[in-house]
């Protein structure tokens, strides 16, 4: 099951392609939105977005372990949106508009 968070605590389970977008969209400095992936056994599957004070988007993806954490930056909300609903979708192509880096070794003590 998908459920969409953001700092406050749970926004929708199961949530729609538009409340995602619009959830997005809404995003306004300092932040954020987690779409969490919660049956997929162990380990975390979930993309974050993040809009930075400077009006870029930090956007994050985990795909089940620290190890496996990535990070990119964008100034593009429409970049975004679409990679939050491809990933939301299971799309492998998602993540092809973006320079990641693996960031998994800031969170080795969580293993």
């Amino acid at each position: 099951m998908l459920v969409m968070k953001n700092r406050a605590g749970l926004l929708a389970k199961r949530p729609s392609k538009p409340t995602v977008s619009a959830a997005v969209a809404d995003l306004q400095r300092g932040g954020a939105l987690i779409l969490e992936r919660v049956d997929e056994g162990s380990g975390d599957w979930y993309v974050q977005v993040r809009m930075c004070e400077d009006n870029t988007f930090q956007l994050e993806y985990r795909e089940g372990v620290p190890a496996e954490h990535y990070q990119t930056r964008t100034v593009s909300r429409d970049k975004v949106i679409a990679a939050v609903l491809g990933w939301m979708k299971g799309e492998p192509e998602w993540k092809a508009p973006f320079m990641w880096n693996n960031i998994g070794s800031w969170f080795e003590a969580e293993s």
